[in-house]
């Protein structure tokens, strides 16, 4: 998938937040990437694992997301 069709839906504070919510997300079929996932590892404060998606999933996973908070 292009990452020009991916849209952020979330930051977090570590990578391992972001690899759970991709996990809940991916767990309902949608294919979700995380931008920055080696960076944040050594670099967290200053850039945050973001957690992508395509714009047509957007509102099903943050509805996913927040129902597993």
């Amino acid at each position: 998938m292009n990452a020009q069709e991916m849209v952020v839906i979330a930051e977090y504070n570590s990578y391992l937040e972001a690899e759970m919510a991709k996990s809940i997300v991916a767990s309902a079929g949608i294919h979700a990437e995380i931008r920055n996932e080696y960076m944040s590892t050594a670099y967290a404060v200053a850039i945050p694992p973001q957690l992508l998606v395509s714009q047509e999933d957007v509102e099903q996973a943050k509805t996913l997301l927040n129902l597993h908070p």
